[in-house]
């Protein structure tokens, strides 16, 4: 048994403590109960106070994402006024100023995910502003269809290498209960960046747009010189005195742990360092670099979490939550709907934002699971009866053109619930640290696929349905498949330390098949026990 134990302990609690470690046939698990005693949550402060800098950083850090939601929105304003000015393009040409921003993702966030395991989290989000600044430049200067393209493939570039960074970081620094609601910010932000788009496509030029894009890529860029780097990644990077500083910056307002000598930086900086241990002595063992990052996506833990991610993002795209909001005008028109383009687009994105704020308390109160299959069947009820009201009006039973329009704002709220923002912020929840920056990477990468299948698809998919109607019905559909495969597959993640996630793919992958912890309430009771006794001595 650990010395430490059997200094703390009398001779019944070292049977005791031999006896768990021998049923549980986990000894370093056991190790670390007795070292860190109680789990350094225990110690986090509950106060507002207390959360400030890592709410001070998420803003700085997700600000990047307001361009990110300006860049995904930008065609559905250059598209329309492209054609008021007679610009030099074939309608062959069309199409692709709208997906090929999708397409460039992938490579950019792969590529992002080892530079930011090579240079940081931040740096990389400043790297991003290169490709962006030249892209809008271009763009605001375009004479041509060639200029706007290279613009475009550009600005998806500066998307892809600025969002993962931003929310790994926000992962690396959130306290486990608040996780959810801080990576909540960069949709917030990406919705913004759509409203402002559709507003300032209202009044102005594309060109203008174009722009005033520089002030939204350069400023975030200017504003993370306030914030200190990932604590996780420079303790990787061997930068013990950085993360310690970087800890006491994020931990300023933390009152001083009971009955302990440390802070709580310092405790957790301790932790860090042991769980950075583990992997050097694991790297040892089996190699670095490409080739072991390969190697760690063989194992549960690396290829569990990447596998229902990308069932969850098929169910995701296909449930129509993309192809609404790109073929939003298009989509309001083939039901109906008598509203201006434009405020039609401003009203979705508005939306949009207002539950992108929502989700922020959302993600800190309720359960991952629950508010996925709510926002599924929810999104399912829907889109059924705006399907059914939208071929009553085909069909001249009714013309209440009012009422698609209304449940097709109801589906926006409804996906915005759990559908759309929990799989983005699981990305960066699921992976273990030596591969969390490329796993979540090529999870972005991954959506982003399906998200170009499934908007290239939409022409495809009203033929297939027989129009609107029957293409909110196939919505409706894939809305109550993905409750399904929530329900069975995608585990919970509220409130759980990464560790406890990484640990939970060593064993599980359907979680409705989980496996019970050894010894059940009656072993944890019988732990926590023991972890009192060490902490009263």
């Amino acid at each position: 048994m650990d010395p430490i134990s059997a200094s703390c302990f009398s001779l019944h609690a070292e049977e005791n403590a031999r006896a768990i470690i021998e049923e549980k046939k986990q000894d370093e698990k056991f190790h670390e109960i007795i070292v860190s005693c109680r789990s350094l949550s225990h110690y986090d402060g509950r106060t507002i106070k207390t959360l400030l800098p890592q709410i001070f950083a998420t803003v700085l850090s997700a600000s990047f994402h307001i361009v990110v939601g300006i860049s995904l929105a930008f065609s559905g304003i250059l598209l329309p006024q492209l054609d008021d000015e007679k610009f030099p393009i074939t309608p062959q040409q069309r199409p692709w100023l709208a997906s090929v921003i999708v397409l460039v993702v992938p490579l950019g966030a792969i590529a992002g995910g080892f530079i930011m395991d090579a240079i940081g989290r931040l740096n990389t989000v400043k790297l991003a502003a290169i490709p962006g600044v030249f892209g809008w430049t271009i763009i605001a200067m375009a004479t041509n269809f060639h200029m706007l393209i290279i613009g475009r493939l550009l600005t998806g570039l500066a998307s892809a290498l600025g969002t993962s960074p931003a929310i790994v970081y926000l992962t690396e620094i959130a306290r486990a209960d608040m996780r959810g609601s801080l990576i909540s910010f960069a949709p917030a932000y990406a919705s913004l960046g759509m409203v402002l788009t559709f507003l300032k496509g209202w009044f102005f030029s594309w060109r203008v747009v174009a722009w005033t894009c520089l002030g939204y890529t350069v400023v975030p860029c200017i504003l993370l010189m306030f914030i200190p780097e990932s604590p996780a990644w420079l303790v990787s990077k061997g930068k013990i005195e950085q993360a310690s500083k970087s800890l006491a910056w994020i931990n300023k307002y933390q009152p001083q742990p009971e009955n302990k000598p440390q802070t709580l930086a310092e405790m957790q900086l301790a932790q860090l360092q042991k769980e950075h241990q583990k992997k050097l002595d694991e790297a040892a063992l089996h190699g670095r670099g490409a080739a072991y990052k390969a190697r760690a996506f063989l194992k549960p833990t690396g290829y569990k979490p990447l596998l229902i991610l990308i069932g969850l993002f098929l169910c995701q795209q296909f449930a129509g939550i993309y192809i609404t909001l790109f073929h939003s005008v298009e989509f309001f028109q083939a039901v109906g709907s008598p509203v201006n383009a434009y405020l039609a687009s401003v009203l979705i994105s508005t939306v949009r934002l207002f539950m992108s704020v929502l989700d922020t308390y959302l993600l800190r109160t309720f359960s991952r699971r629950p508010l996925i299959m709510l926002s599924g069947f929810s999104m399912a009820t829907c889109m059924f009866f705006s399907g059914l009201f939208t071929k009553w009006i085909i069909e001249g039973t009714t013309d209440a053109n009012w009422v698609p329009v209304a449940f097709l704002l109801l589906y926006v709220i409804a996906s915005m619930l759990g559908l759309l923002p929990i799989p983005w912020t699981m990305t960066a929840e699921l992976f273990p640290i030596e591969i969390r920056g490329v796993a979540h990477s090529i999870a972005y990468s991954s959506a982003n696929i399906l998200m170009f299948a499934a908007v290239q698809c939409y022409e495809t998919l009203m033929t297939s349905f027989n129009g609107a109607a029957g293409i909110q019905f196939f919505f409706a559909v894939i809305s109550i498949i993905a409750v399904i495969y929530t329900f069975v597959f995608v585990p919970e993640t509220h409130r759980k330390k990464l560790t406890e996630i990484e640990e939970y793919f060593n064993h599980n992958l359907i979680y409705l098949g989980q496996k019970p912890k050894k010894g059940g309430k009656k072993e944890k009771s019988r732990n926590k026990e023991q972890t009192e006794k060490l902490m009263n001595v």
